[in-house]
């Protein structure tokens, strides 16, 4: 009997979409991944995470082996194929992510929600740093778009990169208000002020 279905996450997600087309070993996977780029908005940084989101999926039965490779030259390897249950989860999964925003906690707003620790003065150096490398982020996506061959499927391929460049962009404006801000003093604080307004017994 198949465990329950794993909880989606963007890895699972793209395994089970990997295996959509073709039939892969996790080295195959992380490989078209790259290629791909989709490592630009999935975390494969550590190779053992496909091993666990596979031996996670095969045990829900979303995911089942198709053949095992052996050749004198490679270790052996595994590779799978994606499930008729799977297939339908992937789906499920996709509906929901697509169409349900949910809280995603980037460390980002944590950290502005604590920025009143430093001065305003090291808040306008680290910001406008973090400014100059989205502005950096926003030409590569730039170039990236004007120069990826679709292969002829179209714009549909580069949606992730649109919204990647789309957000990074808008984060961008919204860091160069703030910084302004900041230089002309119209934003500013200190630390005693803000713990004298929290009240005694606060510290």
């Amino acid at each position: 009997m198949s465990a329950p279905a794993p909880r989606s996450s963007p890895l699972a997600l793209t395994v089970l979409s990997l295996l959509h087309y073709r039939p892969l070993h996790p080295y195959g996977m992380q490989r078209l991944i790259k290629e791909w780029g989709k490592d630009q908005v999935v975390n494969v940084g550590q190779r053992t995470s496909i091993h666990r989101t596979v031996e996670r999926l095969v045990a829900a039965g979303l995911v089942e082996v198709h053949e095992v490779e052996r050749d004198e030259q490679y270790a052996e390897r595994t590779v799978y194929r994606i499930t008729e249950e799977g297939r339908r989860v992937a789906r499920e999964w996709l509906l929901d992510m697509l169409g349900t925003p949910k809280p995603e906690y980037p460390q980002f707003p944590v950290a502005l929600s604590f920025a009143l620790m430093l001065t305003p003065e090291e808040a306008l150096t680290v910001l406008d740093g973090r400014a100059a490398a989205l502005a950096r982020t926003v030409d590569a996506l730039d170039a990236r778009l004007a120069d990826e061959d679709d292969d002829g499927l179209g714009r549909v391929i580069w949606l992730e990169t649109e919204y990647q460049r789309a957000m990074a962009a808008a984060e961008l404006r919204w860091l160069t208000a703030v910084t302004d801000d900041l230089r002309a003093g119209r934003l500013r604080w200190s630390w005693e002020e803000l713990t004298g307004l929290a009240g005694p017994g606060a510290g």
